[in-house]
């Protein structure tokens, strides 16, 4: 079982800002992803892991599920950084047809990726890391929340699984 801090499913100030703001899909030229209003319960987590792993021991404490593709796919705060509070630790995505990739270092990164008009789904499934306009409200997000300084989409997801290169092997390791 992953220890995590007292505060884990207090859903961030930034994700609640998302949620409110919404990700403009545009007909296929935006972003396909779809924000929660709060953190899948532990139970909803733990179901749908072990759904997408087959593996039906585990448990899902290690994973805080914030937003979904129109695929079903879903984006994570993945707890990879122990004693880390959890706005720092990394963002993942697990597809709905078992593509999954390290997004970006922590939330604050996430953000200037969404800004970048960029988001999980395309970073993972086609390697595409934009950028896109008319990203202007995410822009505005990005900018009153996060902590880490703008750097280009590509930038931002080079270094990130360049930190985590074995993300795709410990999801692995959770299959059965």
């Amino acid at each position: 079982m992953t220890e995590i801090h007292g505060d884990d499913r207090r859903f961030p100030p930034a994700l609640a800002d998302l949620a409110r703001v919404g990700v403009d899909y545009a007909d296929g030229e935006g972003i396909d992803f779809e924000p929660y209003d709060a953190f899948s319960s532990a139970e909803e987590t733990t179901h749908w892991l072990r759904q997408w792993t087959g593996n039906p021991e585990l448990d899902g404490d290690a994973y805080r599920f914030f937003g979904q593709d129109g695929t079903g796919g879903t984006a994570a705060l993945w707890y990879a950084r122990p004693g880390r509070p959890l706005a720092e630790q990394p963002v993942v995505f697990l597809g709905s047809e078992g593509e999954r990739g390290v997004i970006a270092g922590s939330l604050s990164d996430f953000l200037w990726v969404l800004a970048d008009g960029v988001g999980p789904l395309e970073v993972v499934q086609f390697g595409d890391t934009g950028p896109r306009p008319n990203a202007a409200p995410l822009t505005d997000l990005a900018t009153r929340h996060a902590t880490t300084p703008r750097r280009p989409a590509a930038t931002i997801v080079t270094e990130a699984q360049a930190e985590f290169p074995a993300f795709s092997d410990h999801i692995d390791a959770l299959c059965r």
